[in-house]
């Protein structure tokens, strides 16, 4: 390496890459290290699906048995509902060496993140009060507006992702189909182009828009008017969020979330095999 190659990431920067790119990994952290032993305690290693990413715990037969432990974990089909693992290895005994020591290993799964993904049209004063209930759920969001002024008041996290669209209605077309929609703009002429996009071609497990009672009935009418269909309407929540609270941007925004968690886990119990993932009225 010459003086002007940066150093190699840390760990723990490691780490957080895999984070931000929803790979799952294992850290696996040597916590004790009694007698003649390969490595010293503290030490630590990073394991993904493809193998050693990061760090060592003394290389060898220890190493290779924590790899194939962590692979395990790894391989598991909820390792999201994995729980961490604590072992106590002799060397000689249990791992086949030599050496007359002992190694306790902790094993730390991180789960890929899930790919609920939570699309939220507006980015106004519920959005702004919603949008940091949902950021430390494991879930993707994506929030569009034509006002960066207010996308630039939204929280900086890696899981979500602030769009400036001066049209939004062609953001549609770029969501997974699994995608929850929320329609939150500065009205019903704003949302309608939305809807209708959404409504027509594509068939999302949830779509929800802020609003009354009576700004539902008018967009409904509107809506049915311009070819959107009577099934696909019944599906739509407006006024979206439960029957709870008043009309403070922050309740709206509780009400909105226990919504989109109530429906996750809904549509998660209608497909069992699929992996759980974790609404201004």
């Amino acid at each position: 390496m010459s003086a002007y190659d940066p150093p190699p990431p840390t760990l723990y920067a490691q780490m957080v890459a895999l984070e931000q790119s929803r790979t799952a990994f294992v850290l696996v952290t040597l916590v004790e290290a009694l007698g003649s032993v390969p490595q010293d305690a503290g030490a630590k290693m990073l394991v993904t699906a493809a193998g050693r990413q990061a760090g060592t715990v003394g290389g060898g037969r220890v190493e290779a048995q924590a790899l194939t432990v962590a692979a395990e974990m790894l391989s598991a089909r909820d390792l999201a509902g994995a729980r961490p693992r604590f072992v106590n290895w002799s060397l000689k005994g249990d791992v086949g060496m030599t050496c007359g020591g002992s190694v306790k290993l902790y094993f730390e799964p991180h789960a890929t993140a899930a790919e609920w993904t939570i699309a939220v049209f507006g980015a106004g004063h519920v959005a702004q009060a919603l949008i940091p209930v949902l950021t430390p759920l494991r879930c993707r969001l994506f929030c569009f507006d034509s006002r960066s002024e207010w996308l630039k008041q939204l929280p900086s996290t890696p899981n979500l992702t602030a769009s400036h669209r001066p049209e939004l209605a062609g953001a549609i077309d770029e969501l997974p189909e699994e995608a929850f929609v929320l329609c939150m703009t500065q009205g019903h002429q704003t949302d309608r182009p939305i809807l209708h996009r959404a409504l027509t071609t594509r068939t999302f497990p949830f779509v929800g828009v802020i609003g009354s009672a009576a700004k539902a009935i008018v967009l409904r009418r509107e809506l049915a008017a311009s070819g959107v269909s009577a099934s696909a309407l019944e599906h739509v929540h407006c006024p979206v969020g439960l029957e709870f609270g008043s009309n403070h941007p922050h309740e709206i925004a509780l009400s909105i979330a226990a919504q989109l968690l109530t429906e996750r886990d809904r549509l998660a119990q209608t497909l069992p095999d699929q992996p759980r993932g974790e609404g201004q009225r």
